[in-house]
């Protein structure tokens, strides 16, 4: 018997990706516009150098959004805060389903406290 539901990739796709300066390279960038992902990820400043440096040769830079990029903070203030659970930080459970587990529990326990804290 097949499975259940139709064959193939995720009926999705994210509609940005908020990344630092490690994944700006060109590879990266043209993978997620093959997919039409928007790319937010600032230039290092040895790669726009090496632009300036080719001239007209070397392009236009790739577009940026600063206020967008500023959202990304969220995303690592969610892991540091994960990153306290000394379980989860050294990923001691051997089973993946344990340690998902761990994951959405921290996840209620941090909605939970962030509820109580509004006013």
């Amino acid at each position: 018997c097949g499975s259940p539901g139709p064959a193939g990739g995720p009926r999705t796709t994210g509609e940005a990706l908020l990344g630092d300066k490690a994944y700006s390279a060109r590879a990266h960038r043209q993978f997620l516009a093959a997919r039409r992902i928007t790319v937010v990820i600032p230039q290092p400043s040895d790669q726009v150098r090496h632009r300036l440096a080719r001239g007209s040769a070397g392009g236009r830079p790739p577009s940026f959004d600063a206020a967008r990029y500023r959202d990304r903070n969220v995303v690592e203030r969610s892991y540091t805060l994960m990153k306290q659970w000394r379980g989860l930080a050294t990923r001691y459970d051997k089973l993946a389903s344990i340690y998902r587990a761990a994951a959405v529990l921290h996840a209620v326990i941090s909605w939970c406290r962030h509820i109580g804290d509004t006013p």
